[in-house]
């Protein structure tokens, strides 16, 4: 089959340059492709073109650093079913719900036909988050255990529905979808670019710099671009610190659920003074406002240079102190270790990213298979994996990063020179009927933003993949088997997103 052959570095692609086949090859192809463990989908999607739509699929070439692009057509009112790639690659899943859920289009063998986020723009509007039809099973010694979609604290709506028999679980099912949001109509919506900046920044808040760089990558592909050195500098800097600070919150929430109090205040600390560091680079906790296209409001100084540096070895001594002491207190390890386990194999066929996927010995990470900006210069990342799949797996990976991105910094930093900077450009002309993505390692894993522009170099469609969206699965598939009072930790363990999921 014939594909459009790009990589994550590469400038946007016209449309019409997008090779279109048959469906009976694009099924035959990619389901041959996705057999090869190399290989898997960064983002299928279907857009509307007068009366057909037109599908997209972005295959990412793990070995290669290759994105090819695929592409097919049907008519739009076309009754006719198409064979399911789900029914033999588990991972293209929430990817054939999404398009059925969105136009009605109907997969022949499909064998988890149900709606996914259910969106306001949704086919069928007599489908609602009050009627999904959750699995059931029967048996006098079954019961079912239903948490949310309220819960308590301050994490977002998202309803858990487990089967137990007596204590352990038998199978939990998750749906999402309360809230709505409509943030991929809302970057169509607009033509103003800094708004658009500002809802990718909102697609998942505590991935606020993950998805502004997807997205800044994919409008400045579109607009022939290319990040200088500093920009590019920074903007690894940003991502690592979200980094840090993420996976410190993690640690201390796992630390919380199983009741150790000493290592939960110690990450509180330690990630406060990640995120406030973060706040004196750019006056936002959380990264906000630090990216943007073609330039920056904020750039490093050298006195910021040497606080961040300053800062990041201080929270890395520190964090090291609590992850050996993690290690060392054989009551954390009966909690963490040979709890919720995700096989490597599992984790493969639902296709899952970032630390949890590493943790059950997945090597994949966009900084090292794509890698883009600094992580294709001044870097050469290294994956850190785990082969057990468990709690424990899933906390040591995340321990590793932190201490992995504080050296990245320091390098990043060390010989950094500021000069002056380029302020961003909101109003810069697009390329017309083009496609561009921008594919990045957030903490939770890859991030992909893709970009369709119009005839005029408007942007007509925005489409997005939270890492969570394969993710939820893995977390699924953690708790069979374990004790109803494990969950939390297991959950802990993965620390999705809902509002990234519910776009």
């Amino acid at each position: 089959m014939n594909y459009y052959i790009t990589d994550n570095t590469a400038a946007s692609v016209r449309i019409g340059d997008i090779p279109e086949t048959s469906y009976a090859e694009f099924y035959a192809d990619i389901a041959a492709k996705l057999a090869d463990a190399r290989y898997h989908i960064a983002h299928y999607f279907a857009l509307p073109a007068e009366d057909r739509l037109r599908f997209f699929c972005l295959l990412l070439d793990d070995a290669t650093g290759q994105v090819l692009i695929a592409s097919f057509a049907m008519e739009y009112y076309d009754e006719g079913e198409l064979p399911s790639l789900t029914a033999r690659h588990p991972q293209v899943h929430p990817f054939e719900r999404d398009i059925t859920e969105r136009y009605g289009v109907r997969f022949d063998g499909m064998p988890w036909p149900k709606p996914l986020r259910f969106p306001f723009d949704r086919f069928d509007r007599r489908s609602s988050i009050d009627n999904y039809p959750f699995y059931t099973m029967e048996g006098g010694s079954l019961h079912e255990v239903n948490v949310g979609p309220i819960h308590a604290g301050i994490i977002e709506p998202g309803a858990f529905r487990f089967i137990c028999n007596g204590e352990q679980v038998l199978h939990l099912e998750i749906a999402l979808g309360y809230q709505h949001r409509g943030v991929e109509h809302e970057f169509a919506a607009t033509g103003n670019r800094l708004r658009q900046m500002c809802l990718a920044e909102a697609v998942a808040g505590d991935s606020a710099v993950a998805h502004a760089t997807a997205f800044a990558e994919a409008v400045e592909k579109l607009a022939g671009f290319s990040p200088g050195l500093q920009l590019r500098v920074e903007r690894a800097v940003a991502l690592e610190l979200e980094r840090m600070a993420m996976q410190i919150a993690d640690t201390g929430a796992l630390c919380m659920d199983v009741g150790y109090q000493l290592g939960q205040v110690a990450c509180e600390a330690l990630r406060t003074m990640t995120i406030n560091t973060t706040q004196a680079w750019c006056g936002n906790r959380f990264g906000k406002g630090l990216v943007r296209p073609h330039g920056t409001n904020h750039p490093l100084t050298a006195e910021k240079a040497a606080a961040i540096r300053g800062n990041v070895a201080q929270i890395a001594r520190r964090y090291d102190e609590v992850r050996r002491d993690i290690k060392s207190s054989p009551t954390l390890l009966a909690r963490f270790e040979q709890c919720g386990i995700v096989p490597r194999e599992e984790m493969l066929r639902i296709g899952g990213v970032g630390q949890a996927a590493r943790a059950s010995g997945v090597t994949r990470d966009i900084r090292a298979s794509h890698p883009w900006g600094a992580y294709a210069g001044t870097l050469r990342h290294e994956s850190i994996v785990k082969r057990h799949g468990d709690v424990m797996a899933r906390l040591m990976v995340r321990c590793r990063e932190v201490l992995q991105s504080a050296g990245y910094i320091e390098r990043l930093l060390a010989d950094y020179t500021p000069h002056a900077a380029q302020r961003p450009d909101y109003t810069a002309a697009l390329a017309p009927d083009s496609l561009s993505f921008g594919l990045v390692e957030g903490w939770r894993g890859e991030t992909c933003h893709v970009a369709v522009t119009d005839a005029g170099g408007n942007i007509a469609a925005c489409r997005i993949k939270e890492p969570s969206l394969h993710n939820w699965m893995a977390l699924a598939l953690a708790v069979r088997g374990e004790g109803i009072s494990d969950f939390p930790i297991c959950n802990k363990s993965f620390n999705l997103s809902y509002c990234g999921h519910d776009l």
